[in-house]
């Protein structure tokens, strides 16, 4: 679906630009009107007329197509929000944050993040023991 849409979206697009450059401009050197003389390929108020209705349809369109393509991309996604980003470090433990402590700013973060996943405790001994042979 949203691929067919894509591809109508690309040819009004393409349609528009080619409508909007067979517009006479305000000086009248536009790609449609290409002399201020009376002969000329677009001339005529009918025709201007209809380019300028091409041209609204065009861009109804376009922003038809547009809102249709942000409704589908944005219904894929699932909601999210940018404050459940900032939680806790994934492989920081919570032993680590200090008590009354709800997440802090990015400096916390990084300060927990240096500190050691496993603190030492001062009774721990330095050297694994090894089991002594009788």
């Amino acid at each position: 679906m949203q691929t067919v849409l894509i591809v109508i979206h690309l040819l009004i697009v393409l349609a528009l630009i080619g409508v909007v450059l067979l517009q006479r401009s305000e000086g009248g050197l536009g790609l449609g009107g290409g002399s201020s003389s009376a002969g000329g390929f677009m001339t005529g108020r009918g025709q201007a007329n209809a380019l300028s209705r091409a041209t609204a349809i065009l861009a109804t369109l376009f922003f038809m197509t547009s809102l249709g393509l942000g409704i589908l991309a944005h219904r894929g996604s699932a909601p999210r929000s940018i404050f459940d980003q900032n939680g806790p470090v994934s492989g920081a433990p919570a032993q680590n944050q200090p008590a009354g402590s709800q997440g802090g700013g990015v400096l916390d973060q990084l300060q927990r993040m240096q500190q050691p996943a496993t603190p030492i405790s001062p009774t721990a001994p330095a050297q694994p023991q090894v089991p002594q042979s009788r």
